[in-house]
């Protein structure tokens, strides 16, 4: 029933609050869990001699776990000085309005011919008490209250019988507002209208007159205050300004209205204050929204509920002024102390606690639970966590790879020896090795030393525990686990030197160096000849076959027109009668032959065959007349069928 209580009224009612509830459930939460994935990959050249290397990375993936959640609602409720009648929030008044309806809290409208707070006594203005036999003594036109008596001043007048008119510079209800008039000009005490000295004119009498003049031969043609108007023009009266009541516009609105000449009426809740202009809320501490409806979110208090709380031990902050809602068993402005002395709990406080006072922070002064430090479990935190687990609780997961291990209460990673970083994924880095990477690897003539042990992994040609040592004589390559094999009385070098080492193998594999006349870079590992350009073969001995060229004659000649290439270089060689690049534009006019090196000597305007290696072939052109097409001879070439006389 308590759940559905207030379910029916709508959020949309001007005098609906709302306010958030507090309730459990239990619920399955996700996290965040860390796996380590290994996987395998090229080896870097810290190991060479490795296919692939084992690699180590930190993954995340959603988990989830059972837990029993705290949660809050918003519900709804009428406001204060309301109460729900029929699915809607009507005012409540304390006192029935006998003779009348109540409009707002407490406040009551009266029927025609009756008067009082609650609209129940028919005496006239000038009686009042029981069966209206007392006289009111009120003077300047003051009205009596039908029960007590007390006197409601007309404006302009003061004192409890109203016999005081308003001081100089006051004027209005109960003298409490303050004349605004210059020029030492004084004021309507019922009004606050100015009445100016002469020689000034205006609302305010700050209009100085023409001539000396004043009053009606001086007169403003509006005297509405505060930016009212007069309207109709050229009339009296005034149309106030929002904020501004009254005949000159002198009176400000009271707290419950707004706007233009005061005909707003405020909706602000929960004890907010009305803008008399524009009629906006100015919510009190602890709410907000439109119409201050709406109570604080959880956790934050005070004007515009900008500040956040501070209460410990599960305390819940009040949204007005965010003094702490202690839970049972605790009590102080945060409800940071216990009811019960350390090492107590209960409702008598005489029971006691059974947690490890060393690795507990604390025992519920309620129901004696006991809150472990991070790194301990159990009833009684005199658990350490599992391995591979941290934290309050130990529910936490470590995230430490290859090996290492973490500190229960931070988590904190103590790597195996060869590894770094904050999950120790990381190898040493390069010339380092051992426990956090602090001891220097020895290694001389090595690829790497192992981050592990500072085992060296020397390069070819070198052995040793340090790699300082060179290969025996007669031994080579890694590990000097090659046996030389040189042929003709030559010796073979444990060390490899491209520059000095221009070897090849024989065909099929072969066992002994011959120096040929383009020597090609033989691998000192392998033994596997890279041959110069323009040469190919197992022993690099043999040149391009014709139309290829470059490293192992692998590249194609891209020479036209009868061009050849140069089997080192790819460079084309033309046929006579063309050049370029790629051999690919016949010679210019009047030149012909190799590279396009010779002049034609062909007469009568004669081109000469361009493609010609010895003598010339002229080409005659068409003889074309001045005003007659050519007449063409067999053989002629001619394209020209108009031409000047030569």
């Amino acid at each position: 029933m308590q759940l559905d209580w207030g379910a029916s009224l709508s959020p949309s009612d001007p005098n609906v609050c709302s306010y958030w509830e507090s309730f459990t459930t239990p619920s399955k939460e996700s996290y965040v869990q860390p796996f380590a994935q290994v996987f395998k990959e090229p080896c870097s050249k810290m190991w060479p001699f490795a296919k692939t290397c084992t690699q180590h990375r930190v993954l995340y993936k959603a988990a989830y776990r059972q837990s029993v959640k705290v949660d809050y609602r918003r519900r709804h409720r009428c406001c204060r000085g309301y109460y729900e009648s029929a699915d809607i929030c009507v005012p409540r008044c304390t006192q029935e309005c006998v003779h009348g309806r109540c409009v707002a809290p407490d406040h009551c409208q009266c029927e025609q011919g009756w008067r009082g707070a609650d609209c129940s006594s028919e005496c006239s203005h000038q009686f009042w008490g029981p069966d209206c036999k007392n006289s009111c003594s009120c003077v300047n036109g003051g009205t009596c209250d039908p029960v007590t008596g007390a006197c409601t001043c007309l404006p302009g007048y003061g004192g409890p019988l109203c016999q005081e008119p308003c001081a100089p510079g006051l004027y209005g209800p109960g003298c409490a507002l303050g004349c605004h008039c210059e020029n030492a000009a004084s004021c309507d005490r019922a009004t606050g209208a100015c009445l100016c000295p002469l020689g000034f004119t205006g609302p305010h009498c700050e209009i100085p007159c023409l001539n000396g003049t004043r009053g009606s031969q001086c007169q403003a043609d509006c005297l509405c205050q505060n930016g009212g108007i007069c309207h109709p023009p050229n009339t009296s009266n005034c149309a106030c300004p929002p904020g501004w009541m009254g005949a000159i516009c002198s009176v400000p609105c009271p707290e419950e209205r707004f706007g233009s000449s005061c005909q707003g009426e405020c909706r602000c809740h929960n004890g907010g204050q009305c803008d008399p202009v524009s009629g906006q809320c100015q919510c009190a501490p602890g709410y907000v929204g439109e119409r201050c409806r709406e109570e604080c979110p959880i956790g934050q208090y005070g004007q515009d509920c900008s500040q956040a709380c501070d209460c410990a031990n599960g305390g819940r902050c009040f949204h007005i002024h965010g003094a702490c809602l202690c839970e049972a068993g605790y009590f102080g402005s945060r409800c940071e102390e216990r009811k019960c002395l350390a090492g107590l709990y209960g409702l008598a406080c005489n029971w006691p606690c059974l947690c490890d006072p060393q690795h507990t922070d604390s025992c519920h002064p309620l129901t004696g639970e006991c809150t472990c430090k991070p790194g301990w479990a159990g009833l009684s935190c005199n658990e350490t966590c599992p391995p591979g687990y941290h934290g309050a609780s130990c529910r936490d997961p470590c995230l430490c790879l290859n090996g290492g291990t973490c500190v229960s209460e931070t988590g904190r990673c103590v790597c195996a020896a060869g590894y770094m970083d904050p999950h120790c994924s990381s190898a040493c880095p390069a010339d380092t090795y051992g426990v956090n990477c602090s001891l220097r690897c020895t290694c001389q003539n090595a690829f790497a030393c192992s981050p592990v042990d500072g085992a060296c992994v020397c390069k070819e040609g070198w052995h040793g525990v340090n790699c300082s040592t060179p290969c025996p004589m007669g031994t080579w390559g890694a590990g000097c686990n090659g046996t030389c094999q040189c042929a003709n009385g030559a010796a073979c070098s444990p060390l490899p030197d491209t520059e000095r080492d221009r070897v090849l193998f024989e065909k099929d594999r072969p066992t002994s160096c011959h120096v040929v006349l383009e020597p090609a870079l033989c691998h000192p590992l392998t033994g596997e000849c890279t041959c110069k350009p323009g040469w190919a073969g197992l022993s690099c001995n043999e040149t391009c076959p014709p139309g290829y060229h470059g490293a192992s004659c692998r590249d194609p000649c891209l020479c036209l027109n009868g061009g050849t290439c140069v089997s080192e270089t790819g460079r084309c060689v033309c046929a006579a009668g063309y050049m370029d690049p790629h051999c690919s534009s016949a010679c210019p006019a009047d030149t012909y032959g190799v590279n396009c090196s010779l002049r034609c000597t062909c007469q009568k305007r004669a081109a000469c065959s361009h493609n010609r290696r010895r003598g010339l072939v002229c080409k005659r052109l068409a003889w074309v007349g001045c005003s007659t097409p050519a007449r063409q001879a067999p053989g002629a070439w001619s394209a020209i069928r108009t031409c000047q006389c030569a």
